[in-house]
């Protein structure tokens, strides 16, 4: 199995891009955001997580075929 370092380290870089995005946009309201996400349950932040990963995964598949 052939890895594609290039291809690995270009996602890697724009996951860093696109989590730094909200807090260089909106640095003022994001304590604010972050305060309220501390106080869900773990439940409400692993479906808050899993619907952000199969986003991200319905998208890649949409753009890669």
């Amino acid at each position: 199995m052939h890895i594609d370092w290039t291809l690995v380290f270009t996602a890697l870089g724009l996951a860093f891009v696109f989590e730094g995005l909200p807090y260089f946009l909106w640095a003022e309201r994001m304590p604010r955001v972050l305060l309220e996400l501390a106080t869900k349950p773990p439940m409400v932040l692993r479906m808050l997580g899993m619907a952000a990963m199969l986003g991200g995964l319905l998208l890649i598949y949409i753009v890669r075929n």
